[in-house]
Order: structure tokens, then C-alpha cells, then sequence
């Protein structure tokens, strides 16, 4: 009688499920680390010093930073730059504009160290305004940022010409860089509403409710210098009265001292610190 040896069915499975398992769980265990080894790769390397100039000669937050915070700053810029892509439309993209992108986003989040813009995926310059179908080019051309959706979902569009004019005249209360990121905070906890839950300690929500629509209202009743824009929706609301806030601190907070105290609470930050107007 022939005999055969025995075919061990369920041990040839492991054989083969174990090292399929172990390399899926090692590829899950890399995509779910990607973001930490990126950033230790970023703080190791050294911050360019043609970048510490650019920084100091176009950016007010960072040039009035004491020394440690610049360093902060600095960190926090080139990761950004490490895991964004920042692509210019019919525009050529320099170090500068890469920079003021970077700033746009560090600077509200300044508080929040590895704050991650979870929805952000890439960042498209325009030369210029464009309109809702993303022409730069004849009339109607009146937006100057945006934060994409639908197809357009996970980038955010910014004109190259109103980003430069933000942090080339910071005695301006406008900077369409901090007003698009701050809709990315905003959106955070799933909707952009005006209100930063994600950001905001639960008992502020309420004060900032009412001290939204009560400057709102002023705002056409024509009794207010915060952008009109403010009071088109609550959305718009929180974005433009931050742009105030990181470029005129000392301003808005004479002239609003209570819309200041919570945008202190929102940011954790109190520019005035550290900046002199």
C-alpha cells in the first residue's frame, strides 16, 4: 500500500497569512508614523539663512518674536514647507512666496505646536484675483483666496499679488493668507461656522456668539472699522476679524477690546506681547 505524507492544511495558511500579515501591519505601521519621521527629518535639518532674512524683512510676527520663539517659528515653517506642495498656476513659485504661504499658516496656530492641517493637502498660487471658475484673466475677478471643495477638496487657492500685499503693509487689517487658514482651523471640527470648536474652551462659545453678531450688526450699521466682509456670513466673521487681530493687535484691542479678549482665549496668543503696533 502507497502512503502519502500528511498535507497540514491550516499550517501552510499560517505559512502564508503570517508574513502577508506582518507586512501589512508594518505598511500600516509606516503610514501611521509618516508624519513623525517627516518632522524629525525636518527639525534636524538646518533653517537656511537666506530664509532667517527673507523671514526678518517680509514677515512682522516673526521679526518681533524674541529669539527662542523664532526658532519655534522656523521649525514650524519648514515642516509645513515639508509637507505641503505649494504650485504656482501660470506663476512662477520662489522661496518668498513658499515662506509667506508657510507664515499665513503658522501664524494663527502659533500656540498649537504640530497643529496638523489635516484637510490641506496642497496650495495653488494664482498671479493674481480670480473668479468662481478660477479665471485670472477679465472681469468679475474679485476673490483673492479660497479653500477649495468638491473637486477641489484638500487644496487652497491664494493670489500670489494679495498674499505679497498682506505682509508688505501689516499696517493694513487684510491678509487673505491668515483669513483662508483660519477658515482651515475653523473647519476643523467638521464644519465652517464661525465657530472654532476645536480651538475654544467650551465656556467661551457663547460670549463669542453674541459678541459676534453684536459687532456684526455694527458692522452695517456702518459704526465699525472691521472689513465689511466680516458681516456677509458668520463664516467670513471669525477670518476677518483675525486678519485685525495678528495685524493691528494693538488697534483692534482699543478699539474692541472685548472681540480682542477672545480672540486671545481662541488663539492662546496676545500679539501685543511681542509687537509694538
Amino acid at each position: 500500500m502507497l502512503s502519502y505524507p500528511l498535507y497540514d492544511h491550516n499550517h501552510t495558511l499560517l505559512a502564508i497569512y503570517i508574513p502577508v500579515a506582518l507586512l501589512m501591519a508594518y505598511l500600516v505601521f509606516r503610514r501611521l508614523t509618516r508624519r513623525i519621521r517627516k518632522r524629525n527629518k525636518a527639525l534636524q535639518e538646518q533653517f537656511p539663512e537666506a530664509w532667517k532674512t527673507m523671514l526678518s524683512e517680509n514677515v512682522k510676527f516673526y521679526r518681533e518674536l524674541p529669539a527662542d520663539k523664532k526658532v519655534q517659528f522656523e521649525k514650524e515653517v519648514y515642516f509645513f514647507l515639508a509637507e505641503k506642495r505649494i504650485k504656482g498656476i501660470d506663476t512662477d513659485v520662489d522661496d518668498l512666496d513658499r515662506l509667506l504661504v508657510a507664515s499665513s499658516a503658522i501664524i494663527p496656530i502659533f500656540a498649537f505646536p504640530e497643529w496638523e492641517y489635516n484637510h490641506l493637502d496642497e496650495v495653488l498660487l494664482y498671479p493674481n484675483s480670480f473668479n468662481s471658475n478660477y479665471e485670472t484673466a477679465g472681469e468679475d475677478r474679485s476673490i483673492s483666496g479660497m479653500v477649495g471643495n468638491g473637486i477641489m477638496n484638500g487644496k487652497m487657492i491664494l493670489s500670489k499679488k494679495d498674499l505679497h500685499f498682506g505682509f508688505e503693509h501689516p499696517q493694513h487689517k487684510r491678509n487673505v493668507g491668515i483669513h483662508e487658514f483660519v477658515h482651515l482651523l475653523d473647519e476643523s471640527d467638521g464644519s465652517i461656522d464661525g465657530i472654532p470648536d476645536a480651538l475654544m474652551e467650551h465656556k467661551y462659545a457663547e460670549p463669542w456668539f453674541r459678541v459676534m453678531h453684536q459687532e456684526m450688526q455694527k458692522i452695517r450699521n456702518n459704526q465699525s472699522d472691521i472689513n465689511p466682509y466680516g458681516a456677509t456670513t458668520e463664516e467670513e466673521f471669525l477670518p476677518v476679524a483675525s486678519e485685525y487681530f495678528f495685524q493691528r493687535p494693538q488697534l483692534l484691542k482699543s478699539k474692541h477690546p472685548e472681540l480682542y479678549k477672545l480672540l486671545n482665549k481662541i488663539f492662546h496668543q496676545n500679539p501685543m506681547g511681542f509687537m509694538n503696533k
